[in-house]
């Protein structure tokens, strides 16, 4: 086979820094979103990004493309401290969430629908283009993304910690408050980072899908990182190649976000009917196992 298919594409300036985009996510998205899955805050995650819109929306509003990361910082920051606040609250948490989730979001498109060519601007924001990265904004996505890991590594002990055991966290005399808070913060920064590329819709499916394949693939917390990495990485990849032969063989202008997050669906789907698959021959095995001891 001629590897070249596989490589050439990338030679493209544009489609290179698409590339170290995606990988720099994959990356990022591996690392913060090991704890969404582990403390089980899929919708507090879903929450913030939703949350960062009107930021991204004011920012592009006032700044243009420029604007984004400012914009999107500021609402993320913003929205990482309210949901902390709100999820700490137990009873009434989740509605409390859907409230700032759905207001947040219905703002956005208030603010964005004032523009003349709103619906252009409105798609740009909400599924990305990976593919019109500038070198400016790769920098941009590649702090912000080191600094959403760099939030997680400097607490990882007590990140742990509380996951497994949070009643023995507070127990022991520490303060989940700040360490919630510092999290949250680390999923609205990668939501930041990812918004700019894939769009703040698609960037949830990097925050939760990579370490749900991880969680099917292996039981060892050791492991779920690197293969999460592997699976956004492979994902982003794949959707890239896609979107490009399907550009020139074709001539389709499908979505390389979009692609990008179906491939990695199909990958989540794959694994599952696998792990599915392995559950059912190992049951069977065992009754086997059992009907001949008793007999």
């Amino acid at each position: 086979m001629d590897l070249s298919f596989f490589t050439d594409p990338f030679a493209l300036p544009f489609m290179s820094r698409a590339l170290v985009t995606v990988l720099v996510l994959a990356v990022a998205s591996g690392v913060v979103g090991l704890f969404i899955n582990l403390r089980n805050l899929e919708f507090i995650s879903d929450g913030l990004v939703h949350a960062v819109f009107p930021g991204l929306v004011v920012g592009f509003v006032v700044s243009g493309t420029d604007g984004l990361l400012p914009g999107a910082l500021v609402a993320g920051v913003i929205a990482a401290g309210i949901l902390t606040l709100v999820s700490r609250r137990g009873v009434g948490s989740d509605a409390a969430i859907a409230v700032v989730l759905a207001g947040s979001f219905s703002l956005g498109i208030v603010i964005v629908s004032r523009e003349t060519n709103y619906v252009s601007q409105l798609e740009q924001l909400l599924f990305g283009s990976v593919l019109t990265v500038t070198e400016s904004q790769l920098i941009q996505i590649i702090i912000v993304g080191a600094l959403a890991v760099l939030m997680v590594l400097v607490s990882w002990r007590m990140q742990v910690f509380l996951s497994f055991d949070p009643v023995g966290f507070r127990a022991a005399g520490f303060r989940s408050l700040p360490i919630e808070l510092l999290f949250n913060c680390a999923i609205a920064f990668l939501v930041v980072a990812g918004s700019q590329a894939l769009g703040n819709l698609l960037v949830l499916a990097l925050l939760i899908v990579p370490v749900a394949i991880g969680r099917l693939i292996t039981r060892r917390m050791l492991w779920l990182t690197p293969i999460a990495i592997v699976a956004a990485a492979l994902s982003g990849w794949l959707g890239l190649l896609s979107s490009f032969y399907a550009s020139i063989e074709f001539d389709l202008t499908p979505s390389p976000g979009s692609l990008i997050v179906i491939i990695l669906i199909v990958i989540y789907a794959i694994v599952l009917l696998a792990h599915v698959i392995t559950l059912r021959i190992a049951r069977r095995s065992q009754l086997r196992a059992h009907s001949g001891v008793a007999h």
